[in-house]
């Protein structure tokens, strides 16, 4: 192993010679840069070497780059680039190449080099660089598209890139990406040709025999991979996103026109075609001269929007189904939330928009998300029965859904409904008790807020019967509180007491008790003692936290510092796992003031 090592520092020897002859190194550094390559090169000779040890000598070797050209530049000195930096740059692609043949499944390796290759202007090692990662990672279309782009802006290879394209595809048949990709490119290459062509005629130059073919110019080849692709893959998001990437250019009318063609011919069963050619229309030339005044400009885009309105009622027609819907919701609720100085345009806006909602809704197929929306735009124009009604037929549609109870009770608490208390009853019946704790948390607040104390107690009481752990602990924690809110600190002990043998317990119950305790004026430290043991009874195994916060309890004012060593010797007893060791760290940063 040492003839190696020695061997490669000498093959060093040259450039750095060079190095300090021309001054870009003193006799100093060259002496640190040969011991540093010496240490490194051995890591990399040993029986069992390791990849964060290549990397190292490749970060190292860039590091001399990178300092190499900034020394260059301050003295001015670009000579001698063969002697000094190539034997490096070649020595770091022999590097790379070595721990890509042993890491093969680094994805990441193989791209650093490719990074270094396209920096340090190594562009012809690229190509090797991607074939040979290819071959051990042919199931990655990103990599593949990497490659022919780099092809294509690197290598300027047009050629090249459409090789490896239909490379992929034989790999990936059905992959959108790589077809979008492939469209893309063939349509710069055809943009690029037309430019060198305008650049051609401009310098009235001879071409003899060679002419641009006016098909290719035309963009034939990127029509050619999209009906490929659109025998593949039939979706019309698809089809639109491959019509997005046509528009970028501004030759590809004719292109443009026959995938819209294609759009609207075949696939009218998606409503996102719809979508696309409804919105389509708020492009639309408008009237020039009504540009001029904010109401000219509010009346062109109303009539904008009317004719985008007409392309959805077709939809809605040809298509009654609850994306189409959703879709035309969507583009409404969309344009209500532009501003607008203009309160006639916003008027129209709000009133098409809660045409398409009740129209939906008639039909059964407007989507949950958009009550929220419809009742927010009821209830800002005091309309309050026709939001009751809304919400409750809502909650009819919808009966399992928490999120929609909840919708419908607020509003209905909003409105001060005499119903809500039967509602309640009702979507706790509906909704699936896993999902029922956020209509207990409002439950509990409605009845704080308008009920007697004596009905609040009993829905407490309901909900810590409940069987699912989070509503239980939940209703746990609010039923302390609310003790001590009406009762003050003998009801909420009592409170505690009655719960804390009913499991499942959260700590928050527990923490909360501590606060009350503390919060009085003369709190009692064997109440406080009680409360942190019962915690740990529950929580004492991983709860690390809770350890020191007793800790911290005993060393306070009304402690006796002399349990702590107790209490840090049943820590350390009882913890179990990771807890230990953050428990150790935490406890040392304690003693020493750092926490």
């Amino acid at each position: 192993m040492a003839e190696i090592v020695q061997h490669r520092i000498e093959e060093r020897i040259p450039e750095l010679e060079q190095l300090e002859r021309v001054g870009l190194f003193t006799k100093k550094e060259v002496k640190s840069i040969i011991k540093r390559a010496t240490a490194l090169e051995y890591k990399l000779h040993r029986l069992i070497v390791n990849k964060e040890d290549f990397i190292a000598y490749i970060q190292y070797e860039i590091n001399v780059l990178e300092l190499t050209k900034k020394r260059r530049a301050h003295i001015h000195y670009q000579f001698k680039r063969e002697e000094i930096e190539f034997p490096v740059i070649h020595r770091i692609n022999s590097v790379f190449r070595r721990a890509t043949n042993k890491w093969k499944d680094d994805v990441q390796l193989w791209l650093s080099h490719v990074a270094f290759c396209k920096k340090w202007a190594t562009k012809g090692q690229i190509s090797k660089v991607f074939s040979a990662m290819l071959a051990i990672h042919p199931d990655k279309p990103a990599l593949w598209i990497m490659a022919a782009k780099s092809e294509l802006e690197d290598r300027n290879s047009s050629e090249s890139a459409r090789h490896l394209f239909l490379r992929t595809l034989r790999f990936h048949p059905n992959n959108k990406k790589v077809f979008q990709e492939y469209f893309r490119m063939e349509l710069l290459h055809c943009e690029k040709l037309r430019k060198q062509k305008s650049e051609l005629e401009k310098a009235e130059m001879d071409l003899g025999e060679y002419e641009f073919s006016q098909e290719i110019l035309g963009g034939k080849l990127a029509d050619v991979v999209y009906r490929d692709a659109t025998e593949k893959i039939k979706e019309a998001q698809f089809v639109i996103s491959l019509l997005n990437i046509a528009a970028i250019f501004d030759f590809t009318k004719d292109l443009q026109d026959f995938i819209l063609q294609d759009l609207q011919t075949n696939y009218t069963a998606d409503g996102l075609t719809w979508d696309f050619m409804a919105k389509r229309e708020l492009d639309a030339p408008g009237a020039g001269e009504e540009l001029q005044t904010a109401k000219g400009r509010a009346s062109d885009i109303n009539r904008r929007e009317e004719r985008c309105c007409q392309v959805y009622e077709e939809g809605v027609k040809s298509l009654n189904a609850e994306p189409m819907w959703s879709f035309y919701a969507a583009f409404c609720l969309e344009r209500l939330k532009r501003k607008t100085n203009v309160e006639e345009l916003k008027e129209k806006r709000q009133q098409r928009l809660l045409g398409v909602l009740q129209r939906a809704h008639d039909s059964l197929l407007l989507k949950e998300d958009y009550y929220k929306n419809w009742l927010q735009i009821l209830l800002s124009t005091g309309d309050a029965e026709g939001a009751s009604g809304i919400a409750m037929a809502a909650v009819r549609h919808y009966s399992q859904s928490a999120a929609m109870w909840s919708l419908c009770l607020r509003t209905l608490m909003q409105l001060g409904s005499g119903d809500v208390g039967k509602l309640f009853q009702e979507a706790l019946a509906h909704v699936h008790p896993k999902e029922s704790l956020p209509l207990w948390q409002l439950q509990v607040q409605w009845s704080v807020a308008s009920q007697s104390p004596e009905e609040t107690d009993a829905v407490f009481q309901r909900g810590l019967l409940s069987t699912v752990a989070a509503v239980s602990m939940a209703i746990k924690e609010s039923y302390l509180d609310w003790s001590y809110s009406t009762g003050g600190y003998k009801k909420a002990r009592r409170s505690f007491t009655s719960l804390q043998e009913n499991r499942p317990l959260s700590k928050a119950f527990f923490t909360r008790m501590i606060e009350i305790e503390k919060e009085q004026e003369n709190p009692r430290m064997n109440g406080l003692r009680d409360y942190y043991e019962r915690a740990l009874q529950e929580f004492g195994t991983l709860d690390d936290d809770l350890w020191l916060q007793y800790i911290q309890e005993e060393l306070g004012p009304l402690g006796q510092p002399e349990n702590c060593s107790k209490i840090h010797w049943r820590a350390m007893k009882f913890l179990e796992g990771q807890s230990v060791e953050s428990f150790t760290s935490k406890h040392t940063l304690m003693q020493t003031g750092h926490l």
